[in-house]
């Protein structure tokens, strides 16, 4: 395993937790820690940005360059997931099973649309 891909992989899976945890404090109202939440989530995704431009100069890779298409599949992915996350919440958190199904599938099937907007159809 190549040293920047072990700084990738251990950086990246710290600011997975810290986000997750981070998240998990937030939205579970037990805990009463909305707050820190939102701190130790901002944490961790501020992490995994440093993680992308730290992997990107070990491998000596051009800077990331934003164009409309880059944009359009940041949205499409962003919509997605928070389509599944959504669903997934009316079915866990809200009881409603069909509906959360329902919006779930949407998510799913958004993220599913990302292969042909990265790859392309041939």
């Amino acid at each position: 395993m190549k040293k920047s891909s072990f700084v990738a992989l251990v950086l990246g899976t710290i600011s997975g937790v810290l986000f997750a945890l981070g998240m998990c404090m937030a939205l579970v109202s037990e805990w009463n820690s909305f707050k820190p939440g939102i701190v130790i989530g901002c944490v961790g995704v501020v992490l995994a940005i440093i993680t992308l431009l730290l992997w990107r100069k070990m491998e000596n890779k051009q800077p990331i360059k934003l164009s409309g298409r880059a944009v359009l599949v940041a949205v499409v992915g962003i919509i997605g997931a928070l389509a599944l996350g959504v669903g997934m919440c009316f079915v866990m958190v809200w009881e409603k099973l069909v509906l959360g199904i329902v919006v779930g599938l949407i998510g799913i099937i958004v993220l599913l649309a990302l292969i042909p907007i990265v790859k392309g159809l041939k």
